[in-house]
Order: structure tokens, then C-alpha cells, then sequence
């Protein structure tokens, strides 16, 4: 297909010219921009643009839906026109993230050292939490612990004690890998550096008060400069800003020593100068504001519990949206090294049951089978500590099951903070969080899960069928005024022209939807796994149709077959998309995951190629499960047939599970 010129240049006029285009680049779908001035972009004009499907902005990027086939054409005009330079989807994104202000930057930082080692830190909190039965006072005989009782039973507690507590005490290592690697220095020298902040030799954080006030403070005597020999297990701020520094020195040393000598050198000397700093400036000092900082927290927990509460157990729903719930891992830690424990974690367990219950809820208010199945998995999941599939997949969707979360999650996190309950390490959340609650305090736990299962549902069913039957009132108003309205086929149900699904009515073939006849092409599905409404992919320009109808799939295995006999029109360069052509001239364009460009081809193995013939049920191409959802981006693979393909009369999903080559997600009528 050609490319009109003119409408490339109005691309770039209307994103502000060529001097607010700070980077671009693009994927199979779409032009991404990192601009100078994102208010300079006009909106209206994009709109009007023939070759423009859509365009919205995300993390820091603005981006133009145009089309699988005719994206690269785009983007190589507006090269032309621009004169500028080639950039990759890293270039971009790095720009990107500099147009973020100081606070998003930070919250993603934390995010990216902490988020990798959440396994450990919940291993050790569910490992924790088992010693916490074994060895807490109560629980199963008034006033003595299970090992109390059955003294054979304390060794086997001592030993998961061991076993759990290695990730807290050295938590130093952990952070300290993370945060060397995220800053841009080498792993393994964190690892150390966390290590030598922990040594043995050194007065542990823990036992610091006690020496403080016996005046038994081990030091060193640098000549006359008194230093403390103490420790920093538990610590969270110094090991960070000694990870800073180092991973900062380690790249200056690279930049600058010879290759011949950088192994006798670099290491060495980063790791000498950065822990003598750790030791005299950066612990003394970062100790004192961590402490600060913690007895600001502790003060308001004992001064406004009430309120800290309500505010904290109320909008946490709402951090998770943000992303800044991530922030407040290094505050758990820093409260459990300190104080030896946090009355925050609690509140984020009960935050995710109140999620979970909403999301149940809507089970007995969604007709949609498909609608109700998605409520029910995400439900549990939600209960298991993982909110993110009930907020975004159900609860936002409806607004009004995720606000009555957030109302019973705010009435649970009152009673907790006013009742002075603690967790004693961060493990899971939702129903299992009550293994890292002090074992005395499991009762008004428990009080609170109640809370927060019942008020969110009854709630959300209330509402819910309240606003059901509003809906079916005015539908019913509807149909009187338009008895004769013309119907056309869905997944679910018969859709009159109102847009109103009856879920009572049958489908019927294609023949039988009006008078017309049209031809049509049956598309298998290429996967394997639960096929799904676009809506359901987290991807605007996908779940908003920007690039034309179709279904998505959730792959169950990593096997992508022809849905039909094809030419292959495209492959793409980074091999997670192809675009198939039916002897009809009909396109159709398969994308494994969402954001998957960015792998640049790793984790997939194309076996087809450009121009090749190939037979329904041809293997296209295969990918590695792990690598994709390793790099952090969802599997779920768009379906679509794209805008712009004037023998498309229109376009009928299926939905529910489906075996490769086996069941029809598509059915496109052709016109004529």
C-alpha cells in the first residue's frame, strides 16, 4: 500500500513538528514517540488522519496506532521528512522515563530493586510464619507454645527459624544485588558489598540499643576518629545509597583503567573506597535518618491509629494502580529491622481480601458466562495475595465492586490499627497473611478478614443488581420504541441495534442474521488456551479496538499455528508477530504477548517466512513461556483483523477454551 506523504507530514505536525520529537521509533502496531512537550500534540488532527487508528500516552511515551503492514512504511517517510536518527524501542523508553517527574523515577527504582526479590523476603515470611505457630505462646494450650508442650518439636522449629531468617538477616545482600544491577554496576559486587555490611565481626543492628545504653558500642580508632563497629542487618537506606555510589565508581573505574590491568583494579579499589564510606559516612548517617523515619511512622501509628488506618487501609487498592504500593516493601523492612515489626503489612492483606471479595461479588451480578468465570479466578487470586488480575481485569472495569473494596478494606485497617496488630515478616498477602501476624493478635485478624469479606460483597451484590435492573427497565423502554430494530450475531447473545444484549435468545448462523447473503471465513484459533474479548488485553490500542475487531487468547501452551491456508504477507523482525493473507485478500495479524518488541526476538523461533504458502495448521512460529513472562510482560496474544480492509462486512469472536485448529474464534462475513 502506498504511502500519502501528506499524511505523514500532518503526523509530525501534529505532535508538535520535528523539534518535539525528542526519540522515535516503532513496533508491529504503532509510531512511539518520546516528545519534548507533550501538550503540544494535537489530538484533533490526529484524528482526522486517515492512516491515524488511535493514539493515547503511556509511561512516558506517546504513542500512534496505525497498523500492522503499514507502520514501518510510516515510519520510514516520517524519517525522511524529519531527518532524524533511527532510534530502538530501549532508546525510546529511556528517554521516556527521563520526562517522568523526580517521584515517579524513584517509585520505579524502588520498584525495580525490590520486586526481584520478593520471592525470597516471601518464602522467608510463609517460612516465618510456620515458626510462629510452632513457637507462639496460646495459640493451642492457654499460655504455652506447641514446643512448650512437645519439647521434641523445638529443634525442627529452630531449624525452620534458621532457614526463614537467612533472607532478613542478610537482606543487605539481597538489596545490595539488586541495586548494583539496577543501577548499572555488576551484581555479584553488591552481593559483597551487602555481606561486608553484615560481617560477623561487627555488633549486629539488633543488639545496638542494648549496647547503647550499657555504653558496650564496639569502635575502631582511626587515628583518633572514633568509628562504631556495628552492622546494618535490617537496614534498607544504607545499603542502598552504598550500592549507588558503588555501581556509580564501578563504571567510572571501566571507563578509564585499562583492560589489561581492570581485574587488579576496579573491583579492588570500588569495593575498598565504597565500603570505608559505607562504614563512616554513608551507614552513621543513613542509620540516623532510617531511625528518624521510623519513629515519624511509629509516632503517628501511636498518636492517630484511627486514622493512619482508615487512610492506609482505604487507598492501598489505589497504590497498586499507581505502582508506588511497591514503595512501601522498604518500609515493611525497615520497620521489622528496627522495630521488629510493621503494623502496615497487615492492612495490605486485608486490602487484597476486600479486592477479592468485590470481584467474587460481581459473580452474582455479571450475566456474561465469560465475565463471571474471569471474576471467579481473579477472586482467588486476590485471596492468595495477588490483587492485580481482580482490580484491573474486574473491579476498575465496573468502578463501583472496586470503591466498596476500598470502603470494607478502610473499615479493616481501623480495627487493625487500633487493636496494635503486627505482622512479624512480609510473606503473602490475602488469607494466608495471617501466618505473619503476632500470633495473640490472630483473633482481631481474623475479626477484620471477616470485615472485609462481607461488607464488599454485600455491597457490590446490592449495588450491582440495584443498577441490573435499572439497566433492563430502560432496555425494555427501548425495545417498545424500537420494535422492528435490525440484529446482528454476537458471542453471547442476539445484539439489537440499541446495542442491548438479550443473553436469553440463541445465536443463529450467518445465514439466518438478516437477508443478505454474505460470504464468510471461518478462523480457527492459532493457539491453543482461553480465548477472550479484546477488553480484556492490557494494551489501549488493543482493548480499545484501535487497530481494527478481533479476539485475544491466553496460551496455555507456546505453539502458534495457521488458523487458516495463507501467504504469509509479514513477518516481523522481532519475530513475536506475523501477518497472514487469505486467498480472499483478507489480512490477519497474530501478536504473541503485549510489549514483546521489546525482547528484540529473544524467547521466539519464526518458521516461516515472507511470501511462503503454508496449510491451516502449519507451525508459524514457537515461543518460550519463560523468557516472556520472565521479562515481565503478559502472554495474552491479540487476534486481529485490521481496520482498513474494505471486503470486511463485519466481524463475529467466540469466546471460551480452545484447542489449535480445533475451534473457530472469528467468523468474518465478507461483503458481496
Amino acid at each position: 500500500m502506498a504511502i500519502d506523504k501528506k499524511q505523514v507530514e500532518e503526523i509530525v505536525r501534529a505532535v508538535g513538528g520535528k523539534e518535539n520529537i525528542e526519540a522515535a521509533t516503532h513496533c508491529v502496531t504503532r509510531l512511539r514517540f518520546a516528545l519534548y512537550d507533550e501538550s503540544k500534540v494535537d489530538t484533533e488532527s490526529l484524528d482526522q488522519n486517515d492512516l491515524v487508528k488511535g493514539q493515547f500516552s503511556s509511561q512516558g511515551q506517546f504513542q500512534v496506532v496505525i497498523g500492522p503492514g503499514l507502520v514501518d512504511k510510516v515510519y520510514d517517510e516520517m524519517i525522511q521528512i524529519t531527518g532524524g536518527d533511527r532510534s530502538s524501542k530501549d532508546d525510546v523508553k529511556a528517554v521516556a522515563g527521563k520526562k517522568q517527574n523526580p517521584i515517579q523515577r524513584a517509585i520505579k527504582t524502588l520498584s525495580d530493586i525490590f520486586i526481584p526479590i520478593l520471592p525470597a523476603i516471601i518464602t522467608a515470611g510463609l517460612l516465618l510464619g510456620i515458626n510462629n505457630i510452632l513457637t507462639g505462646p496460646g495459640i493451642f494450650f492457654d499460655g504455652k507454645s506447641l514446643v512448650d508442650v512437645y519439647p521434641a518439636w523445638k529443634d525442627l522449629a529452630s531449624i525452620i527459624n534458621t532457614i526463614a531468617s537467612t533472607a532478613f538477616t542478610f537482606l543487605p545482600a539481597l538489596i545490595g544485588w539488586a541495586a548494583v544491577k539496577r543501577f548499572g554496576g555488576s551484581p555479584l559486587l553488591g552481593i559483597v558489598l551487602g555481606l561486608i555490611l553484615v560481617h560477623p565481626d561487627l555488633l549486629s543492628a539488633y543488639g545496638y540499643a542494648d549496647a547503647v545504653n550499657n555504653g558496650t558500642v564496639p569502635t575502631w580508632n582511626l587515628f583518633g576518629w572514633e568509628i562504631e563497629k556495628i552492622g546494618y542487618q535490617g537496614q534498607v537506606l544504607p545499603v542502598l545509597v552504598s550500592a549507588y555510589l558503588l555501581a556509580k565508581m564501578e563504571i567510572f573505574l571501566n571507563k578509564r583503567v585499562h583492560d589489561s590491568i581492570k581485574l587488579l583494579v576496579v573491583a579492588p579499589v570500588t569495593l575498598l573506597i565504597t565500603g570505608f564510606l559505607a562504614f563512616t559516612i554513608i551507614g552513621p548517617v543513613t542509620f540516623a535518618i532510617a531511625n528518624a523515619i521510623t519513629s515519624g511512622l511509629i509516632y503517628v501509628y501511636d498518636s492517630y491509629a484511627a486514622l493512619g488506618g482508615l487512610i492506609y487501609g482505604g487507598l492501598y487498592a489505589l497504590l497498586v494502580i499507581t505502582g508506588m504500593h511497591h514503595t512501601f516493601l522498604a518500609v515493611d523492612v525497615q520497620l521489622i529491622g528496627s522495630q521488629g515489626g510493621t503494623f502496615l503489612w497487615p492492612m495490605l492483606a486485608l486490602s487484597n481480601i476486600a479486592q477479592g471479595s468485590a470481584a467474587l461479588a460481581m459473580m452474582l451480578v455479571l450475566r456474561e458466562k465469560k465475565m463471571r468465570g474471569l471474576a471467579a479466578t481473579s477472586s482467588v487470586s486476590a485471596f492468595l495475595g495477588v490483587t492485580e488480575p481482580a482490580i484491573f481485569g474486574v473491579n476498575i472495569r465496573y468502578r463501583y465492586p472496586f470503591i466498596f473494596g476500598m470502603i470494607g478494606s478502610a473499615i479493616g485497617g481501623v480495627l487493625l490499627t487500633m487493636n496494635n496488630v503486627q505482622a512479624t515478616s512480609i510473606g503473602v498477602g490475602g488469607v494466608p497473611g495471617f501466618l505473619s501476624i503476632f500470633p495473640n493478635k490472630w483473633g482481631v485478624f481474623f475479626i477484620g478478614m471477616a470485615i472485609v469479606l462481607v461488607v464488599p460483597f454485600v455491597l457490590t451484590v446490592l449495588f450491582g443488581r440495584a443498577k441490573l435492573r435499572k439497566e433492563d427497565r430502560s432496555a425494555s423502554n427501548e425495545t417498545v420504541n424500537e420494535p422492528k430494530a435490525a440484529t446482528s450475531q454476537s458471542a453471547s447473545g442476539v445484539t439489537s441495534s440499541t446495542g442491548k444484549t438479550d443473553p436469553n435468545q440463541r445465536t443463529r448462523s450467518a445465514a439466518q442474521v438478516g437477508d443478505e447473503a454474505v460470504n464468510t471465513l471461518e478462523i480457527m484459533a492459532p493457539l491453543t488456551g482461553q480465548a477472550v474479548s479484546l477488553e480484556q488485553v492490557p494494551d489501549p490500542a488493543f482493548a480499545e479496538k484501535q487497530m481494527g475487531e478481533g479476539v485475544a487468547i491466553e496460551p496455555s501452551g507456546n505453539l502458534v499455528v495457521a488458523p487458516f491456508d495463507a501467504q504469509v504477507a509479514h513477518v516481523i523482525k522481532s519475530k513475536h508477530a506475523v501477518i497472514l493473507e487469505h486467498a480472499s485478500g483478507l489480512q490477519v495479524l497474530i501478536h504473541v504477548g503485549i510489549n514483546t518488541v521489546s525482547l528484540k526476538g529473544e524467547g521466539f523461533n519464526m518458521h516461516v517466512e515472507a511470501g511462503e504458502h503454508v496449510k491451516a495448521g502449519q507451525k508459524l512460529l514457537e515461543f518460550d513461556r519463560k523468557v516472556i513472562e520472565d521479562a515481565g510482560y503478559p502472554l495474552i496474544t491479540p487476534i486481529i483483523i485490521p481496520d482498513g480492509q474494505d471486503m470486511v462486512e463485519r466481524v463475529e469472536v467466540t469466546t471460551g477454551d480452545v484447542t489449535s485448529n480445533q475451534n473457530g474464534v472469528l467468523k468474518v462475513h465478507l461483503k458481496g
